[in-house]
C-alpha cells in the first residue's frame, strides 16, 4: 500500500507544482492561460515511470537465495518469511 500512496504523490507532484505556480502568478499580476492538464497528467506518468524503472534497477536482487516460508507455531503465532543466503539444492538434471 506505501508503494501505491508514493506512486500517488508523484502523478500530483506536477499538479501542486503548476496551481502553486499559477497562484504565486496570479498574485504578482502575471496573465494566465488555461491549464494544460495533458501536460500535467503526461509529467504525472513520466514520474511514475521513472520511479518504476528505478524500482527495479535499484531493487535488492535475491536470485541467489532460497526463500524460507512464513511457519505457524503450536501457540498460533505466524513468523515471517525471509530469504536465506546459498541457493536451494536442485536435482541435477543432466544426469
Amino acid at each position: 500500500m506505501p508503494r501505491v500512496l508514493i506512486r500517488l504523490l508523484l502523478i500530483a507532484v506536477p499538479f501542486a507544482v503548476w496551481f502553486v505556480w499559477r497562484w504565486v502568478a496570479r498574485r504578482t499580476g502575471r496573465p494566465m492561460g488555461s491549464t494544460p492538464w495533458a501536460w500535467l497528467f503526461a509529467a504525472g506518468a513520466v514520474l511514475v515511470g521513472v520511479s518504476l524503472i528505478a524500482t527495479a534497477v535499484f531493487h535488492r536482487d535475491n536470485r541467489h537465495e532460497a526463500y524460507v516460508p512464513a511457519q505457524t507455531a503450536p501457540d498460533g503465532s505466524v513468523s515471517t518469511g525471509y530469504f536465506e543466503k546459498g541457493v536451494p539444492a536442485s536435482p541435477n538434471p543432466k544426469k
